[in-house]
């Protein structure tokens, strides 16, 4: 064998190793996407167990979680480091004022936020804790934009009215157990530890949007041009988490056996019972024009409180993917 047909055999014998090697790299990463991983301890956190333990909902799909605070993950979306995230309809619009096109397609979580304050407290209404102190979630997070929203339609400027001190829900934990507040609008699990252990719930962020409403807090979000490129995927992702959020409304005890993923001990039996009663009406099961209805007027009553400067020229929503989530 001559050297110039030696060479010519390596030479293909290499071009087939490597067209082996990252063909298979590639069919493997045709599957792949970078998701959000909602953090442990808040209710989103059950998500991720719940698709691994239905793993065929996501039929080739490969999830590669990606954690961290909501600010953090959000701009992981806007860059491109992640493709799918968790936005809520305020959030989505002013991305989208600021030039990032935001959309969400599929549902997430009602509004579960709470306000909350010691078993012995002589307050019944928000309306009592006028010109107290109150702790809550960053002033640019969904949960509080939204308590400020329906706190609105109740004729309570929480920026005025209350006192209310920011930070992220452990910390807010810590103000109000020391009594350095004397309420806290909180997230759950949060809310439900706090009631298993004494305190009292005297108004739901939700039924002061509307008695018995839907508040929609948010849902998985992308890029319009990667929903665009990616149609099958979207609605397929879309589909997934309307399951997993059915599958726990119609067993409620899965929020109790989920308790780990969610930050509660297992020693904190009374919050764990809590959850079934609790959670499972927050996950969200509906994607249809009741739902956009909602997510428009949030953001018509976001713009009247001056929360938005204006509203964004397009709907936040994606509507494609509904009947995938009715299918």
């Amino acid at each position: 064998m001559t050297s110039v047909t030696r060479r010519t055999l390596l030479q293909q014998t290499l071009s087939l190793a490597a067209l082996q090697l990252f063909g298979s790299r590639a069919f493997a990463a045709a599957g792949d996407i970078r998701i959000e991983a909602a953090n442990p301890g808040t209710a989103g956190a059950v998500w991720k167990p719940l698709l691994e333990r239905n793993s065929q909902l996501l039929g080739g799909l490969h999830p590669q979680w990606a954690g961290g605070d909501p600010g953090q993950v959000q701009l992981q979306l806007l860059s491109g480091a992640i493709d799918v995230g968790f936005f809520g309809p305020l959030g989505a619009a002013e991305s989208q004022l600021r030039g990032n096109d935001i959309l969400i397609f599929a549902p997430g979580l009602l509004n579960h936020g709470s306000w909350i304050v010691k078993g012995n407290s002589s307050y019944r209404t928000p309306h009592d804790l006028i010109g107290k102190s109150v702790a809550a979630q960053p002033q640019t997070s969904e949960t509080f934009r939204q308590a400020r929203v329906a706190a609105s339609l109740q004729g309570i400027d929480l920026m005025k009215d209350l006192r209310v001190i920011f930070g992220p829900p452990t910390a807010n934990l810590a103000l109000f157990e020391r009594g350095d507040v004397e309420a806290v609008i909180t997230i759950e699990p949060i809310a439900s530890r706090l009631i298993a252990n004494g305190a009292r719930e005297i108004a739901k962020v939700r039924d002061m949007w509307g008695r018995g409403s839907k508040l929609f807090l948010g849902g998985l979000a992308a890029k319009r041009q990667w929903i665009q490129n990616n149609q099958s995927t979207a609605a397929l992702l879309a589909k997934a988490f309307a399951t997993v959020n059915r599958q726990i409304k119609a067993k409620p005890q899965l929020a109790s056996e989920l308790h780990a993923s969610m930050g509660i001990p297992d020693s904190d039996t009374k919050a764990i019972q809590l959850l079934a009663k609790r959670l499972p009406e927050i996950y969200a099961t509906e994607w249809d024009n009741s739902v956009f209805a909602d997510i428009d007027r949030q953001i018509d009553e976001a713009v009247k409180t001056k929360i938005l400067t204006q509203r964004s020229s397009r709907p936040v929503y994606e509507k494609s993917t509904s009947g995938a989530v009715h299918a």
